[in-house]
């Protein structure tokens, strides 16, 4: 498979080493403005995307407009998702962003969304998100923090919202650390006066992150459309 890698920081390069390790080939490394490169003239299967959220969306449409299918990784450019998911599907090739492309965090979500289900009625529990990274992480928190907020916020009727460290009654507080040489630490807590609740994914490395974001590049090829990591991680557990 030929890969263009779009940022080539810690993670593209984490990348690139575990898609030649699978035996792929990185054409392009596009760490500087997009449009200078043709990339309708480039023999590109599937672009990997963790590049700045500045950046994020013009990078992932010129890749949409040259027919390229997309994974991406980059947080905090959402506020453009739908219309990059209408140019997706308006040149017929294929997107699959995700907050985190971790097998064990796309697991550590599904339990996630299990436990919120349980505890939806247990007034004495409340909940709380936790996440710890690396100093040189951009935005806070983190959008696999925001994801799990978003999770449990579809189940539970009580919580509308969540907030940074200062979250109202209704809304899910999130505490954001960076601490050096941490690759991601995610916990979700829900404490009562009797005992406390906990669910933890801890990174050892990028190298989960990396081999998720690979692994997905494999899935999406050839494939056109809006997906998530769920529709990956299901056919590897089929």
């Amino acid at each position: 498979m030929k890969i263009a890698l779009l940022g080539y920081g810690r993670m593209g390069k984490a990348i690139e080493s575990i898609a030649l390790d699978r035996g792929h080939e990185i054409v392009v490394k596009i760490d500087e403005d997009i449009e200078s490169y043709s990339l309708n003239k480039m023999e590109i299967d599937v672009a990997i995307d963790f590049s700045i959220p500045d950046a994020a969306y013009k990078n992932i449409t010129s890749c949409f407009k040259a027919g390229i299918p997309v994974i991406s990784g980059t947080t905090g450019w959402l506020d453009n998702y739908d219309k990059a998911v209408e140019i997706c599907n308006e040149n017929k090739t294929g997107f699959i962003y995700a907050s985190n492309f971790s097998l064990g965090v796309n697991i550590f979500f599904e339990l996630n969304k299990k436990l919120a289900a349980l505890m939806k009625n247990l007034d004495e529990y409340d909940v709380k998100i936790e996440e710890i990274h690396h100093t040189k992480k951009l935005d806070a928190p983190s959008g696999t923090a925001i994801s799990l907020a978003d999770q449990i916020i579809e189940t539970n009727d009580r919580k509308k919202g969540w907030d940074l460290e200062s979250a109202k009654e209704n809304e899910i507080p999130i505490l954001a650390k960076r601490i050096d040489d941490i690759p991601g630490t995610h916990i979700v807590s829900y404490s009562s006066k009797i005992d406390d609740i906990e669910i933890i994914h801890t990174a050892h490395s990028r190298e989960g992150f990396a081999k998720g974001a690979v692994i997905a590049a494999e899935w999406i090829k050839d494939k056109e459309g809006e997906h998530s990591m769920k529709d990956v991680l299901s056919s590897l557990l089929e």
